[in-house]
């Protein structure tokens, strides 16, 4: 069976990871999330034409009646229309039958509206607070649990790489402009589960293997360890990677946000649980004395 030499790559996999980090940091501090409306609040309207529409036209209409900030694209297909408003102060009830009436005054067919949502901005606050508050806690119970199961080095290892994988993701969402929204928070949730999992399988197999191997370096184990767990790691991603792309292409759009992020995910989790988690145990100094089980010292003769 060949032997994969993952740690010896492991700083070309360092200086790789604070590449991509640093650009998802760049890209959130510069240019930020494209929120979805159940984080900024405002009105999300949903239209159909019978055949396929250019947007410019629709902005124009739009800019024409005083709905200046409006966002138009397309949804699926060219004859579905997206329009998102900011939180209008007047009139709340009464803006799905207005845009409506804009629209169809300049189509040569009929417009039929599909939905229509409407999320006020203080809810779209407390959501955005609480979704943060959220992934934070979810990060610290995982750093509590591992902790318990293993030890610090691998709790901290494992929460590194999860950190990694959702810096990542938010990176990869705000320089592809994609929009970020409840249930792209809900996949960020998910693969923070899968990475871990992921994670705890690879750790179990050096933990294990540094108690049972005598001879050979930390690397040498961890490089065991990993060319042991590679199977179930590789068949595990493909399989949920083939679903997921499935679900990208044929799940239409209201999902595609959700599986855009779990693709992601799922690809920078395999690798993280790989290179990150393993190479911050290195990073620690990790060592066969970790697991050496100390013997409550004999008092008074007594066994």
């Amino acid at each position: 069976m060949t032997q994969l030499d993952f740690m010896g790559k492991r700083k070309i996999a360092m200086a790789f990871s604070a590449l991509l980090i640093l650009a998802s940091i760049v890209s959130l501090v510069s240019q930020g999330l494209a929120l979805g409306l159940d984080f900024t609040g405002g009105t999300l309207i949903e239209v159909s034409y019978q055949q396929g529409v250019e947007l410019k036209p629709i902005r124009n209409s739009l800019e024409q009646a005083g709905y200046k900030d409006a966002t138009v694209q397309h949804f699926g297909e060219a004859s579905e229309v997206l329009v998102r408003l900011p939180p209008q102060e007047k009139d709340k009830d009464k803006v799905g039958s207005q845009i409506l009436q804009v629209l169809s005054q300049e189509a040569s067919g009929s417009v039929a509206l599909r939905r229509i949502e409407f999320v006020g901005p203080q809810v779209g606050d407390e959501l955005r607070d609480q979704s943060g508050l959220a992934m934070l806690v979810s990060l610290g119970f995982m750093l509590v649990y591992v902790s318990f199961r293993f030890q610090l080095k691998f709790a901290i290892g494992a929460v590194a790489a999860l950190f990694h994988d959702v810096i990542i993701v938010l990176g990869a969402f705000s320089l592809l402009g994609l929009q970020f929204d409840l249930t792209v928070l809900a996949a960020v949730l998910a693969v923070i589960g899968y990475s871990l999992n992921d994670t705890i399988v690879v750790s179990d197999r050096i933990r294990e293997n540094f108690r049972k191997l005598r001879k050979g370096h930390a690397a040498e184990i961890i490089n065991a360890s990993l060319n042991q767990t590679l199977g179930r790691t590789l068949i595990t991603s493909i399989t949920t990677l083939l679903v997921l792309i499935a679900l990208y292409v044929f799940g239409g759009e209201l999902i595609k946000g959700f599986s855009a992020a779990l693709l992601i995910g799922v690809t920078v989790g395999t690798y993280s649980s790989i290179y990150v988690a393993s190479n911050m145990l290195l990073t620690m100094g990790i060592s066969k004395e970790d697991f050496i089980e100390v013997e409550p010292e004999n008092v008074d003769g007594m066994p």
